[in-house]
């Protein structure tokens, strides 16, 4: 038994010379952390920038989805809306379509106009 223990303290010291030895070396790699880089590809700004204000009785589906928080469902039913009641005499008729509230007229507002 005293020859085995003899072994492993060889061995654990030979690990430590090494050990030790890489780090003086500098053996040991860490990279750098850095920061990410944010690449931006430029597009035609005519075709990715919406046009508002949207007038609401004018405005085909494609055109309302621009809208913020409307999405495609929301823009059919203001489209809906529209062809079952007319045009909207004021941006506050939408409170009326399914699905839109006032609070959702408030965001809107800025947004879309009425001709």
């Amino acid at each position: 038994m005293e020859k085995e223990a003899v072994q492993t303290r060889i061995l654990i010291g030979v690990a430590l010379l090494l050990a030790a030895a890489l780090f003086a070396y500098q053996a040991f790699f860490v990279p750098e952390v850095t920061r990410p880089v944010v690449v931006t590809v430029a597009s035609d700004p005519a075709s990715s920038s919406p046009a508002w204000p949207v007038d609401l009785n004018t405005a085909d589906l494609e055109q309302l989805d621009t809208l913020p928080g409307v999405g495609p469902v929301t823009a059919q039913a203001i489209l809906d809306y529209r062809e079952e009641n007319g045009p909207f005499q004021s941006v506050d008729d939408l409170v009326n379509v399914y699905g839109i509230g006032e609070k959702t007229v408030e965001k809107l507002r800025e947004y879309v106009v009425v001709s």
